[in-house]
């Protein structure tokens, strides 16, 4: 949780400060793979630390341009 609050503040405070819905499009970013293939999981447990954070939204973090228009 600490990574995914981090990197939202760090995308704001590079670009735009969009507030909350930066966090929740990091949040949706980072759990949109195991959303998709919840159903082939069944009964699995996922640890998302934040490594995991780093690699799902690496590119938003490394290009500003791109994060411009990420919500």
């Amino acid at each position: 949780v600490a990574a995914i609050a981090r990197l939202a503040f760090e995308v704001n405070a590079a670009v735009e400060n969009i507030g909350a819905r930066r966090l929740q499009t990091i949040v949706e970013r980072v759990l949109d793979e195991i959303s998709f293939t919840a159903s082939d999981h069944a009964g699995e447990t996922f640890t998302i630390d934040a490594n995991y954070v780093r690699e799902r939204v690496a590119d938003l973090a490394k290009n500003s341009d791109a994060s411009r228009f990420v919500l």
